[in-house]
C-alpha cells in the first residue's frame, strides 16, 4: 500500500498541513483510491522552513510548501499516474535544481538521524507504527537477557554523555544512583525546554514520544525505579497531547504498569507540565517545581541522584538524552561508541535558525565541523550576506567567529573555544548583527529568568546588564569593560545553579573574539552594524531622493517632510529609527549613520 506522510509537528501545522490532510482524503475519496493509500500524519521532519511537507512511499517523493490547492495534482499525478509534480519540488539554494527525493536534498544528505529516524516516518499517535520499527526491542533485550549492572555498562560503553548541557555520561550518572540506598527511585526526563530558538525535544516528543519512554524504562530498570515524571512545558500542548496518547497506548499493551513484559517489572509514568520558567531547566529547580513549589535550584550535593524528588534517589535526563537509549540497547554500546570522536560519541540535535536559508533540525555525527552544518545542511547565509558569528548552546551558550566554522563540534572543543553544545540551539547571524547588542539580548534573558536565590546571578546579572545597556547607548567607558570581564568571572564562579554560572559565556565570547566592537561603540560612538538606535541616525541623500512620497506616507511618527517630486528630510528629533523608510524607499536613498558620520552630517 502506498503512504503518503504529512507533517503535523507544529510548525507545519501552524503553516496548514491539518487542511492539507483534510483535503487530501476528501480527494481520495472522491477519486476512490481511498482503500488503497494510507494518509499517515507524522511528526516533524525538520525542515521547517518547507514546510507543511509531505513525502509519498514508496519513492520517497518530496513534496515542500504544499497548500490545499495543490492537493488535487499530488492525487492525479503523483498517487493515479505515478507522475511527480515538479513545481512542489525542493530548489537547492544558489543552483536552484529540483530534488525529487529527500534523501537527496543537501540539508539531509549529511545527517546521520538516530533520534530523529522516525520523526517525520511514523504516526506518532499509532504504537503499531512504532513497534514496526524495532521499538520496545531495546526494553525487552534489557528486561529479559540483561542485568541492571550490565544496562548500565551498556551504556557507559557507549559513551553516550547528557545532551540538555552539561555533557556528563549518562552511563556514570545511572550508577550513582543505581549505587544510593533507597527504597524508592524515580526517573524524570527534562523537558522544560527554554531557549529562545530551540525546538528539538517538542520535536522528539511530537514525533516520537514512544522513544523517550522506552528510554526512560530501561533506566528504570537499570537504576531500580518504579515511578517517572516527564516535566513538559506547558507551551508544548501538541507535544503533551502525544504524551498523553503515547502513555496510555504503552499501559494498555503492557509496556507501562505493573509485571512489565511479564517480567516482574514495574513502571508507571506521570506527566508535570511546567509553567515555563527557563531555571525549571536546571535540574534540582525541575525537581522543586514537581514537589509542588516554586522552582528554585538546590545546594549541591547532594546530588539528585542520592538525594531528589521528596528526598529519594532520583534520575534526571533529558529528552534527547533519553531517546538514544532506545537505539543503544538495539545496537549495542559498542556500534554507537563507533560514530562521533574519542570523547563525543554519537550524534546531535540543532536547531537551525537566525539568518540561515535552511531554518529546522538537523542531527549531525559528533565531530563534524560549525562549517558543515551552516552551508551544506543550512545552506549557507540568507541574502547573500558574510557569516559573522553563530551563538551555540542557546543563552548560556557562546559567539563564535568565522575564524571558528571549522571548528569540531564535540563537547571539548566547544568548552575550549569558550561556548558550550548546550541543549542544541544554533542562532546564525550576519554582516548586520552587533555581538554588543547580542550580548545584551541574550543577558537580558537569563537576568529575567533568573530566579533570584543566589547574590552573585541575581545582582551580577543585572549589574552587568546595566553596563551592556550602557554601552549600546554610547554612554559607556573603557574602564567598563574592564568591569564586565571582572563581573562575568565572578558570576561564573559563584553561581548557585547553571543559570547563573552560564549567563556570563556569551559576554566572554564577544569580548574574546569582538572586542573591537565594544571599542568602537565606548571610543567612537559608532556601532560598525548599525544597530543600536542610540547610535544611529537615519539620513536621505538628497541627489538620489526623487521626491515619491513613499517613505513619508510609511512614517508613524512624522517625522519625514518634504513636497513631492523634491528630495525630503528626516528630522532626528522625532525619527524612531524603526526601519520602514529604508524598507519602502526604491531609491536607496535612506542611509543609516553612525559614529563619525553622524557627526558629518551635523556639521
Amino acid at each position: 500500500m502506498r503512504r503518503v506522510l504529512i507533517c503535523a509537528g507544529t510548525g507545519c501545522v501552524a503553516s496548514g498541513s491539518r487542511k492539507v490532510t483534510a483535503r487530501l482524503k476528501e480527494e481520495l475519496d472522491r477519486q476512490g483510491l481511498a482503500e488503497q493509500i494510507k494518509v499517515v500524519n507524522t511528526g516533524c521532519h525538520g525542515f521547517c522552513e518547507q514546510g507543511p511537507i509531505v513525502i509519498v512511499e514508496p519513492g520517497d517523493i518530496f513534496y515542500c510548501q504544499v497548500q490545499e490547492k495543490d492537493v488535487p495534482d499530488i492525487v492525479a499525478k503523483t498517487l493515479a499516474n505515478g507522475e511527480v509534480v515538479d513545481r512542489l519540488l525542493f530548489k537547492e539554494p544558489g543552483s536552484g535544481q529540483a530534488v525529487t527525493r529527500y534523501h537527496d536534498i543537501h540539508f539531509y544528505a549529511k545527517q546521520q538521524r538516530l533520534v530523529l529516524k522516525n520523526c517525520g516516518h511514523i504516526d506518532p499517535e499509532n504504537l503499531d507504527e512504532y513497534l514496526a520499527v524495532e521499538g520496545y526491542e531495546g526494553l525487552k533485550r534489557a528486561l529479559t537477557t540483561m542485568t541492571r549492572e550490565q544496562v548500565i555498562e551498556e551504556v557507559k560503553l557507549s559513551g553516550l554523555r547528557g545532551r540538555g548541557g552539561a555533557g556528563f555520561p549518562t552511563g556514570v550518572k545511572w550508577e550513582f544512583a543505581y549505587n544510593s540506598p533507597g527504597d524508592k527511585k524515580y526517573v524524570v526526563c527534562n523537558a522544560d525546554e527554554g531557549d529562545p530558538g530551540a525546538f528539538m525535544d517538542r520535536s522528539i516528543l511530537e514525533g516520537d514520544p514512544h522513544a523517550v519512554i522506552e528510554g526512560m524504562l530501561i533506566c528504570g530498570y537499570a537504576i531500580g525505579a518504579d515511578e517517572g515524571y516527564i516535566y513538559v512545558r506547558a507551551e508544548y500542548p501538541l507535544a503533551t497531547h502525544r504524551l498523553r496518547v503515547a502513555i496510555a497506548q504503552a499501559t494498555d499493551r503492557g509496556y507501562l504498569g505493573e509485571n512489565i513484559l511479564g517480567t516482574g517489572f514495574n513502571f508507571k509514568l506521570k506527566i508535570k507540565e511546567g509553567a515555563g520558567a527557563f531555571v525549571c531547566g536546571e535540574e534540582t529547580a525541575l525537581l522543586t517545581s514537581i514537589e509542588g513549589n516554586r522552582g528554585m535550584p538546590r545546594v549541591r550535593p547532594p546530588f539528585p541522584a542520592v538525594k531528589g524528588i521528596w528526598e529519594k534517589p532520583t534520575n534526571i535526563n533529558n529528552v534527547e538524552t533519553f531517546a538514544n537509549v532506545p537505539v543503544i540497547l538495539r545496537k549495542g554500546g559498542s556500534w554507537y561508541a563507533s560514530i562521533g570522536t574519542e570523547r563525543s560519541k554519537g550524534t546531535k540535535v540543532f536547531a537551525l535558525t537566525g539568518k540561515i536559508i535552511n531554518t529546522g533540525l538537523a542531527e549531525v555525527p559528533m565531530g563534524i565541523t560549525m562549517r558543515e552544518i551552516i552551508f551544506d545542511i543550512g545552506g549557507g547565509i540568507q541574502k547573500g550576506k558574510e557569516f559573522k558569528a553563530v551563538q551555540i548552546g542557546g543563552p548560556s551558550g557562546g559567539c563564535l567567529p568565522k575564524e571558528l566554522l571549522d571548528l569540531p563540534v564535540d563537547y571539548d572543543s566547544l568548552t575550549q573555544a569558550g561556548a558550550m553544545m548546550g541543549s542544541g540551539g544554533l542562532v546564525v547571524m550576519d554582516e548586520t548583527t552587533c555581538m554588543v547588542d547580542v550580548a545584551r539580548f541574550f543577558l537580558n534573558f537569563t537576568q529575567k529568568e533568573s530566579c533570584g536565590k543566589c547574590t552573585p546571578c541575581r545582582e551580577g546579572t543585572k549589574r552587568m546588564l546595566e553596563i551592556l545597556t550602557r554601552i549600546t547607548e554610547g554612554k559607556g567607558e573603557m574602564t567598563d569593560i574592564e568591569r564586565l570581564e571582572r563581573l562575568a568571572k565572578v558570576v561564573k564562579n559563584t553561581a548557585l545553579c547553571g543559570l547563573g554560572q552560564t549567563a556570563p559565556n556569551p559576554i566572554l565570547t564577544t569580548l574574546r573574539y569582538f572586542r573591537d566592537e565594544y571599542e568602537a561603540h565606548i571610543n567612537e560612538a559608532s556601532c560598525p552594524a548599525r544597530v543600536c538606535k542610540e547610535l544611529i541616525t537615519y539620513w536621505i541623500h538628497q541627489e538620489k531622493c526623487n521626491g515619491c512620497t513613499r517613505c513619508a506616507r510609511s512614517c508613524a511618527s512624522s517625522a519625514i517632510a518634504g513636497a513631492a517630486k523634491q528630495p525630503h528630510s528626516i528630522d532626528p528629533a522625532k525619527c524612531s529609527k524603526c526601519g520602514v523608510c529604508i524598507e519602502k524607499c526604491r531609491q536607496g536613498a535612506i542611509v543609516k549613520l553612525t559614529g563619525k558620520e553622524r557627526q558629518l552630517v551635523k556639521h
